[in-house]
Formats: C-alpha cells, structure tokens, sequence
C-alpha cells in the first residue's frame, strides 16, 4: 500500500501521512478523495510511479494504474493508504441474457395478472434504475435481477435509495454465494440458461421464502431442541424452508410470488439472530405467518439500521511522501471459493417458557398424499411406475411419478404455468 498519490483533477501529489494531505490550500480535499469508488471518476487517483513516467507494477501486470484511498489498521492504529483499483467485473454475455430473460419474465408476468409494470423505471433525478418496478394492492417492488458478482455496499445501497422512494427492493440470484443474500430482501431460483428463465415452464423459489414453525420440545417431537439438545419442554418457534416443514409446505413458483409479493400476500421480514444482535436475515414470509410472528416475538420489521460510523480516529505519521509502487508486495494471491450464504437451518429461533396464544398453526399450503395401500396401487398402475415412486406435486400436491430416476418435481400442469 502507498502513502501517497496523484490527483489529476487538482494536478498536486497527495501525501496520505499529513492531516493536510500536504495540500493545506485544498478544503475538502480529503472528502473528495475517499469517496466510494463507484461514485468518483476511476481516473482521479494515479499511482504516482505510473504518473512520473517511471514503471508501475501495476499497469505491467495488465491491470489498472488508477487507485483508491481507503483506512488500514497497522499495529493498532488506522492510517490512511492508496491502492490501485481492481478491474471491474463486465457481465460476461451469458450473465446479460440471463439478466435480460429474468427482466422479460418478472415483467409479462405482472403484466399478465393486471399489475403495474416499467421496465428499467429511473428515479426523478435519473440516477437510480430500477430493473422493474411492480406495483399492486400492497406494495410496489423493484425487482433487481442479479446474475453477476455485486457488493454488499452496493447492494446496501441501492435498497436504501428504494426504500426513500417507497420501494420495496426484492434482489433475485441463482447465485448461493452471492454478497446480496441477507443483506436485502432477497430470493433464489435454479441457475438455467436463459432460454429456460424466458420459457413458460415453472421456475421454482429455492429460497429466501419460508415458514412460521412452532413446536413443542418434548421428548416424542420430531424436532430436536435448538437450545440444550435434549428435550427441554419449553416452545420454539423459526422459520423454515418449505421442505423441512411438519408437515411439509409445497414451494412458491417465481410466476405465482411475483403476484403475492405485490398483493401483500407475501411480506418482507428481518430476523434477528438472538444469539448474535449483530447478525440478521431476510426472508419472504406469508402475511399470516408475519402477524403471527410479531405477535410472539414483540419484533417490529423495522428499517434495516445503517453500518457502524467509521469515527475510529485516523493517526497522521507525517512521513515523507514515498512515490514507489508497492503493487504486488503482499505476495501472490489466491482466489478462494466464495462461502455460501444460503443456508438451509432455521433462522430467527426463538424459545418460549408459556405456550403462545393459537400456537399450533395449520399448515397454509401442505404437500402431502393420503392415499391408502389400495389407491398407492392404483395410481402407480396409472403412472407405470413402481407405488414406492409416487409422491406428490410441490406445487398442488397432485400424484406424480416423483422419486424415479430423473422425475419431474412438479406435475405437467404446473410445469406449463403461462399456458392458461
């Protein structure tokens, strides 16, 4: 990292060590200077070797000999430093027509249902585009379709400039990885080509919509206690995918949530972790598992509260201005894979010493088959498949050939959920 660099829009050498920015004629010069990189030029900051006519190690390399300014905790104190700007990520043409599909599809569907459809909707000030903006009985959704890698700022941003226009921000990805996941309201769906996201077969929500569960923890309950491992007698409730319900909810189809989540059937919910305050979830819950949810937990779906102040104070060493490219220093650097944020574990546990009011919810929309041995066989003939194979439709829990060798999840007439 450098302790200095060139800005080319005031033509003057920075020296990061001096409170001044050994610039004591320029105010404001260092708010100008730190601002988020992708709300500056990428060309104001140059390392100062490249500037000098001299080798920069970076721009060698093939890369960039722009820089950035950012803290830097050595030793116990935070300084200031320069480094050079990483490239920018350029959606590759699968990302984009990806991108372009999940845009076509969000937009005839809500088009199809009489709801209020703009594609790549701008704010008054033209600043901020909205992939498609939705608007029903209950709410009005920017969707943002991302199918390339995005920051968590960026991500934090973008759904705070929404929500000042009274925007609901709703990101869908394909991506298990991807830094948006809990950072907005969000959900996934199965990475296909584009050709399947634009088709009109069923596109199934993998996650980011869940269920209220509240349970009992005795010794003959099928869930094991979240809390002390054994049956503690208290009452738990959380929020759970679908397929670990008791008993099991069937999923939510993109076509059939971009519906619902403009109705008000569907609502945003930000969960707490209360083991850790610091960390939190988002989800898409039911409205009648939302009220139900508040009603135990006292937990109101307040804003999401903006980052800590950085307000640590910056220590000025006031050294001399060192113009050499460090570019590379730290070593070789390897690119690990990135952890996956969605998760299947219940989020937003909670336990209870008094049995809640109503504590046993009816399943909203239970996937189960209640045939007797008789009817098993029947259907099986039907179907020419083994009886130990028929299970029912996520979707309506219809009978279908489900556990055979590449069986479809969902029945035929669910697959085809724009032929009507």
């Amino acid at each position: 990292m450098a302790n200095g660099v060139f800005h080319t829009g005031h033509g003057i050498e920075i020296n990061l060590t001096y409170e001044d920015l050994g610039n004591p004629g320029y105010a404001g010069l260092l708010e100008e200077i730190i601002q988020p990189v992708d709300q500056c030029a990428r060309n104001l900051l140059q390392c100062l070797k490249d500037y000098r006519g001299e080798d920069c190690q970076c721009a060698l390399a093939g890369k960039s000999p722009w820089m950035f300014v950012r803290r830097r905790r050595t030793r116990g104190q935070v300084t200031w430093v320069a480094a050079h700007l990483p490239l920018t990520h350029a959606a590759t043409p699968q990302e984009s027509d990806k991108h372009k599909a999940m845009k076509e599809r969000i937009s005839r569907t809500a088009a199809r249902h009489g709801l209020g459809v703009e594609t790549e909707a701008r704010s008054s000030d033209g600043r901020v585009v909205t992939d498609v903006l939705v608007t029903g009985a209950g709410a009005r959704l920017g969707w943002e379709a991302q199918y390339s890698p995005i920051t968590a700022n960026t991500v934090r941003r973008r759904s705070a400039k929404a929500h000042e226009r009274n925007i609901a921000p709703l990101w869908v990805t394909s991506d298990g990885s991807s830094a948006l996941i809990d950072r907005a309201p969000w959900t996934r769906v199965d990475d296909v080509p584009w050709q399947r996201i634009v088709s009109p077969l069923a596109l199934i929500i993998r996650s980011g919509v869940r269920h209220l569960q509240i349970w009992r923890c005795t010794p003959s309950s099928e869930r094991p206690c979240p809390t002390a491992g054994g049956a503690c007698r208290m009452w738990h409730s959380g929020w759970f995918l679908p397929a670990l319900c008791i008993p099991q909810e069937r999923v939510t189809a993109l076509d059939e949530f971009v519906v619902t989540s403009a109705d008000g059937e569907h609502l945003p919910v930000r969960s707490r972790d209360p083991q850790d305050a610091r960390h939190t979830s988002y989800l898409w819950a039911l409205a009648r598992d939302v009220d139900r949810w508040r009603e135990i937990t006292a937990e109101a779906d307040d804003p999401p509260e903006p980052g800590p102040a950085d307000d640590e104070p910056v220590t000025y060493r006031e050294q001399e201005l060192d113009s050499s490219c460090r570019y590379g220093e730290e070593g070789p650097h390897t690119s690990s894979p990135r952890p996956l944020r969605d998760r299947a574990s219940a989020i937003g546990l909670h336990t209870f010493g008094h049995a809640p009011a109503d504590a046993l919810l009816q399943p909203s929309r239970p996937v189960a088959l209640r045939l007797s041995p008789r009817e098993r066989l029947v259907v099986a003939a039907e179907l020419r498949c083994p009886p130990w194979e028929v299970g029912p439709c996520m979707l309506c829990a219809a009978p279908i050939h489900r556990y055979g060798p590449r069986s479809p999840k969902v029945c035929p007439a669910c697959r085809m959920t724009t032929s009507s």
